[in-house]
């Protein structure tokens, strides 16, 4: 079982994923409210301090109407473009429109038990994963305001973070086992091992080609993903969950991850790691 997954429906997730969203939004917000708004934001190359505080705003004000509205459909989602507010153009309003929609996304979110259906374009449609990947997504961006305005690292909560792993490595780069997908295998596996949660994965680097059942075509390099270590694996990534969580998101580790093995068999994952997330 993933070190992480939503328990069984009505059960309580394992990580209170709410308190960190809003925990994390807090200290995001903290952060870029003291910023100029055209800093560079190094790990985001295009964007400055305020597209990356839009960015967010955007993001929760997204899934904030469908926890809010109860949005089940993805015919009714396509319709929430004609709702989006337009950025706007003064700082002090920018921040406004953050503060609404963190608050928003979080009240709404508290208000459903975690089975609650609501549309999700991942394969789990309900309340409690929206609270994970949001709680995920407002670490990460914490994270990049740090480095945006030049702030020392605040410490990352590691079963938030391990949980981050687990997210990372099965959904941004693995893929969908319940999809009748095609997956051949491209090296060995790689063991990735936490060193202050005691968890580790063993993932494969794969060729996945194969058409979803929403008509969209793969044919990619990702992630065959088990947990738990595996004696033949030829190579292993280890490091604290935070900073994993970082690698894998492409954000630069606050510690040392060590890297030991088949220098081949890490290059191929280094090579799915490294595809674009933001």
């Amino acid at each position: 079982m993933p070190l992480s997954s939503l328990p069984a429906e009505g059960a309580a997730p394992a990580v209170p994923y709410l308190d960190h969203l809003r925990e994390e939004s807090a200290r995001f917000r903290e952060l870029l409210a003291g910023a100029a708004g055209s800093e560079h934001v190094p790990t985001c190359e295009e964007w400055r301090a305020d597209d990356l505080l839009w960015h967010l705003a955007d993001v929760q004000w997204f899934w904030g109407e469908i926890a809010e509205r109860g949005l089940t459909s993805h015919a009714e989602v396509r319709g929430l473009e004609a709702r989006r507010p337009a950025r706007p153009a003064e700082r002090s309003a920018l921040l406004a429109h953050f503060d609404q929609s963190t608050e928003r996304l979080q009240r709404a979110l508290a208000a459903h038990d975690p089975s609650t259906e609501l549309w999700m374009w991942h394969v789990d449609h309900s309340a409690g994963y929206i609270s994970r990947r949001q709680a995920h997504e407002a670490l990460i961006h914490r994270i990049d305001a740090e480095l945006t305005v030049g702030s020392e690292r605040s410490p990352v909560d590691c079963r938030l973070a391990a949980d981050g792993v687990d997210e990372a490595l099965r959904v941004m780069r693995g893929f969908p086992v319940e999809y009748a997908l095609e997956s051949r295998p491209l090296g060995p596996s790689v063991t990735l091992a936490v060193v202050d949660g005691f968890h580790s994965w063993t993932v494969t680097p794969v060729h996945v080609t194969g058409v979803d059942p929403d008509g969209d075509r793969w044919d990619e390099r990702r992630l065959a993903v088990a947990d738990g270590p595996d004696d033949a694996s030829a190579a292993e990534v280890a490091g604290t969950a935070g900073d994993l969580d970082c690698w894998l998101w492409n954000r630069p580790p606050h510690g040392e991850i060590t890297r030991s093995g088949d220098p081949a068999a890490l290059a191929l994952v280094d090579e799915v790691v490294g595809s674009a997330v933001t």
